[in-house]
C-alpha cells in the first residue's frame, strides 16, 4: 500500500467515518471569502476570528512548512427525534451526547503521531499539528478540498454519504502527500436551508450572518439576546438544527456506531422548569463533558427563560 492508503486505513481504524487529503496549494477563494465575511461583521462577538485572521487566511502562518492537510470526519447522527412537548426545550443534535472534543481529539493526535513515526521509518522528518475545531484554520474549506464534502448554502459542510452530521478534525503535515479530488458543490438550485432559517441569518447563499443565527445567539453570544429574536428562538435552549434538518442530503442519514454520541437522559426533552431552578453546581455536574457547558450557567439560564416565555404565549 502507498503511504496515503496506510494513513487512511489508520484513520478508519481509529474510528473516523471519512478521511481525505489535500495539498497546500489552494486558490485562496475560501480565504478571500473569509476576509470578506469578517469585514461585514458577521462574526459578531467571536473576536478570536479577527485575532487569528492572518492564520486562517494563510495556513502557512500556522505551520510554515506545511505541505499537506489530512482532513477527518466523524458521523454523529443518531436515529432519535426531539420531543416537541410544551414545557420542554430543544438542544442541537451535536450536543446530545458527550462533547465531541473529548471523543475525537485523542484520535486525531494518535493519527498525527502515527504519521510522523511512519514517515521517520522511511527516513523522512515530518512535523505535524492536530486540531479538532480548535485551530485557526478554515476546516470546512480544507475538508472540501480533501473530498469529504462541500460547503453548502447554509455554510455547513455537506457530505453526499452522511449529510451534514459530521464533526471535523485536521492533521497538518510537512510532507507532500498525493491529494484527493475536491468535493463538488451539489446544492444546485435548492434554497430550503435559506428559506427555513427562523431569523433570516443566511442573507445570501453560502453566507451566514452569525449575529442573527440562533446557534450563535444561544451559545456564543454573551449577555442579553436582542428582544426581536426571542419569539423566533421558540423552545431552543442550545443551538438550532433547522437548516441541517431540512437538507435533502440528510433524509437517509446513517446512524453512528459511536456510543459516546448517544443522547444523554436530558437531551431529547429537557424540562424547562427544572432547568430554570438549576444551580451552578447542578449545571456543572449535569453537563460534565457536555457541549452545553460552552454557554455557561448564566447563558443557559437566559436561554431557558426565553423558551419558557415563548411556551407561556403559545
Amino acid at each position: 500500500m502507498t503511504f496515503k492508503e496506510r494513513i487512511k486505513n489508520k484513520a478508519y481504524s481509529l474510528g473516523f467515518t471519512q478521511v481525505g487529503i489535500s495539498r497546500v496549494e489552494s486558490d485562496g477563494e475560501a480565504e478571500d471569502q473569509f476576509r470578506a465575511w469578517l469585514s461585514r461583521g458577521f462574526h459578531g462577538e467571536m473576536h478570536w476570528m479577527e485575532r487569528t485572521a492572518s492564520k486562517r487566511g494563510d495556513i502557512k502562518n500556522v505551520l510554515p512548512d506545511v505541505q499537506s492537510v489530512v482532513s477527518v470526519a466523524v458521523n454523529y447522527y443518531t436515529n432519535n427525534t426531539p420531543q416537541e412537548t410544551k414545557g420542554k426545550g430543544r438542544i442541537s443534535r451535536y450536543a446530545w451526547g458527550d462533547d465531541y472534543h473529548y471523543v475525537i481529539t485523542n484520535w486525531v493526535r494518535q493519527l498525527a503521531t502515527w504519521i510522523s513515526a511512519e514517515a521517520k521509518k522511511e527516513g523522512v522528518q515530518c512535523e505535524s499539528l492536530a486540531y479538532v475545531d480548535t485551530g485557526p484554520i478554515l476546516e470546512k474549506a480544507w475538508a472540501q478540498r480533501a473530498g469529504i464534502g462541500w460547503i453548502g448554502k447554509h455554510s455547513n459542510l455537506v457530505s453526499a454519504d452522511y449529510g451534514s452530521w459530521l464533526l471535523l478534525g485536521e492533521v497538518l503535515l510537512t510532507i507532500n502527500l498525493e491529494p484527493d479530488i475536491p468535493a463538488r458543490d451539489q446544492c444546485g438550485a435548492c434554497r430550503l436551508c435559506i428559506e427555513i432559517c427562523p431569523t433570516d441569518a443566511i442573507p445570501e447563499p453560502y453566507v451566514l450572518d452569525a449575529t442573527k443565527c440562533i446557534s450563535y445567539l444561544t451559545i456564543e453570544h454573551r449577555g442579553p439576546i436582542p428582544d426581536l429574536y426571542h419569539s423566533n428562538i421558540g423552545n431552543r435552549i442550545f443551538g438550532c438544527d433547522d437548516c441541517l434538518d431540512i437538507c435533502p442530503y440528510n433524509e437517509h442519514a446513517t446512524p453512528t456506531s459511536e456510543r459516546a454520541f448517544a443522547p444523554r437522559a436530558y437531551a431529547l426533552s429537557p424540562d424547562l422548569k427544572k432547568l430554570a431552578h438549576q444551580t451552578l453546581s447542578e449545571f456543572q455536574a449535569t453537563f460534565k463533558k457536555s457541549a452545553l457547558k460552552r454557554t455557561k450557567h448564566e447563558g443557559l439560564q437566559r436561554n431557558v427563560e426565553i423558551a419558557r416565555k415563548n411556551a407561556s404565549q403559545e
